[in-house]
């Protein structure tokens, strides 16, 4: 154990300040007497680490039970044994002396101890001032006679200076338990530790491995940066992959553990790691959004912090439907070059009491871990649809505390995460949320105008490889009045299965035999104004189908929200 805690404690004065904070914040629970403390954390190494760490400072002795081994001494440098335990280590001694192959007796299991309930008899028999750490003690949860042994030793430890540690990488506790449990957050590492991580692996696979290459300081920089996020284990298996596969640190590792942190996240199920290719380019007008954007773009940057500015918060962007909202949230990621995570709404819910909460202050800890980043929120009235007066009879209350953990983390939340909203239906958000201090603003996007309409249609012509200069746009742009941008890409869609149709067409009928239509180059396009127009008369858009739904949203964010056009580009009011 010796080596151990200086390998910790090393870590922890070089720079790793949340973890010491950590380390003291174990020790406060371990000196008041809290009975039972939970981390909930799959790094269980780590946590072990931390746990002989805070016990090594305060001189107490440390346990460790597993249903494998039972209940075993940790570390060797504790104080004595009591009576009772130090006879059943001379048992252990006289065993191992009648059996030279069995287990050294300072480590050897209490007699006994595998099973849960008796682990815990044994518990309540101990007065050593000690630490006791459950591995995997959640599979055992749902028994009552284990909660019920349980709970007796909490209520005895809670007079003195004996804890019982379970670690697990997911827990429910018993509503009997509550009361005597207090949990412990590991934090994810910060950019100091990344480096030290990096440094490590490197020196421990290149005693079995021969690494050529080596990146400058630039380069682990953004290394680290593209591991934030990932937990100290999962940092190191990702490092440790791209070196093995790479033959080294070179200028490809660099996106490598960003790729390897992507599968991570999607198996986190609660944040999606969404590909970034568009910029705000990609999207036809809004020049007030995108001049609004622009602004504040690199403002979570040390320089822009030295100047006095605060990161920006977030926008929600409300709308008609199929104008481009959630097109906007991807491409701000994209504009800012900043690594998107989409917020996965159903994945937080989950049937246990208790644990959609810890799983949306999960979804903000990784968040915070990736900073700076955009966190994107898609339909935010339907996240937060059931926080009404009466939600309690609902879902017992769940999306009102969803909401209050929301509105908490948006307000106090320091780490650079900037969060995107979008929203059909403002009037079912609730008016603490839109609120200035959670969200920097509010923008409508209305229908696409005139001027709109043109660029809506050159851009999707012109990523279909056509030349927007041959069609008549002004024309087109007229006949798509009430069109959304997403009901223009699809006529541009339609038209061009037309085109290809009477391509396909006129080649059968005057083709030669390698299939070229005669007299026509081989990228001639059927595509015209005039197909765009046909698609257009046979196509009825949602601003006629909805009419009276889309005008109560203009009327209301005529004077409610800012507008995501300029207001000299609106002359034709759609």
């Amino acid at each position: 154990m010796g080596a151990e805690y200086v390998i910790v404690r090393e870590q922890l004065l070089t720079g790793q300040t949340d973890m010491a904070d950590v380390v003291e914040r174990l020790k406060v629970l371990i000196n008041s007497s809290t009975p039972i403390v939970i981390m909930e954390t799959v790094e269980e190494t780590r946590a072990l680490q931390l746990v002989r760490t805070a016990s090594a400072d305060l001189n107490m002795a440390v346990f460790e039970w597993t249903i494998a081994d039972g209940l075993t001494r940790s570390g060797s440098n504790s104080p004595a044994l009591p009576s009772g335990v130090a006879l059943q280590a001379r048992i252990n001694a006289a065993r191992h002396a009648a059996d030279p192959d069995a287990p050294d007796s300072r480590h050897a299991a209490i007699y006994n101890t595998q099973d849960p309930v008796q682990a815990l008899a044994n518990l309540e028999t101990i007065t050593l001032e000690a630490v006791f750490v459950l591995k995997d003690f959640h599979r055992h949860m749902e028994d009552p006679v284990v909660v019920r042994r349980l709970r007796d030793v909490g209520q005895k430890f809670s007079t003195n200076r004996r804890t019982v540690i379970i670690t697990a990488p997911a827990i429910t506790v018993p509503p009997e338990l509550a009361s005597l449990v207090e949990f412990l957050d590991l934090p994810l590492p910060d950019h100091q530790r990344l480096r030290q991580i990096i440094d490590e692996t490197l020196a421990r696979l290149s005693k079995t491995h021969t690494f050529q290459g080596k990146l400058d300081g630039m380069g682990l920089d953004a290394m680290a940066n593209n591991l934030r996020g990932l937990t100290e284990e999962g940092a190191e298996r990702a490092i440790s992959q791209t070196l093995v596969a790479r033959y080294g640190l070179c200028a490809e590792t660099v996106t490598d553990v960003l790729e390897a942190k992507k599968e991570l996240l999607r198996r986190s199920e609660m944040l999606d790691f969404v590909e970034v290719s568009d910029t705000m380019a990609n999207i036809g007008g809004l020049d007030n959004l995108k001049h609004w954007l622009a602004q504040r773009r690199g403002a979570w940057e040390d320089e822009a912090r030295a100047f006095g500015l605060e990161p920006p918060r977030g926008m929600i962007i409300l709308g008609v439907q199929g104008c481009g909202k959630s097109m906007c949230a991807r491409a701000v990621a994209g504009e800012w070059k900043l690594p998107l995570v989409k917020f996965d709404t159903a994945a937080v819910y989950d049937k246990y009491v208790g644990e959609t909460e810890k799983r949306i202050q999960k979804v903000f800890q990784v968040a915070e871990g990736l900073a700076p980043c955009v966190l994107w929120i898609d339909e935010l009235e339907k996240v937060f649809a059931g926080s009404g007066p009466d939600s309690a009879s609902a879902d017992a209350g769940v999306s009102s505390r969803l909401l209050a953990a929301f509105l908490s983390w948006l307000q106090d939340r320091k780490a650079p995460v900037f969060v995107a909203a979008t929203c059909n239906n403002v009037t079912a958000l609730p008016p603490e949320l839109i609120r200035k201090g959670r969200f920097d603003e509010l923008f409508f996007v209305d229908l696409p105008n005139h001027a709109e309409r043109k660029q809506i249609f050159a851009i999707q012509l012109a990523k279909r490889k056509r030349n927007p200069a041959d069609f008549d746009l002004d024309r087109v742009a007229k006949a798509a009045h009430g069109y959304s941008g997403a009901e223009i890409e699809s006529v541009v869609q339609t038209a061009l299965y037309a085109a290809y149709s009477q391509k396909q067409a006129v080649g059968r009928r005057n083709s030669d035999p390698s299939g070229r239509v005669k007299g026509l180059p081989l990228s001639e396009s059927y595509l015209t104004s005039q197909t765009l127009l046909d698609t257009l008369s046979q196509t009825v858009p949602l601003s006629t189908t909805r009419a009276e739904e889309i005008q109560a949203l203009r009327h209301w964010a005529r004077t409610r929200a800012v507008p995501a056009s300029l207001p000299d580009a609106q002359g034709e009011g759609a």
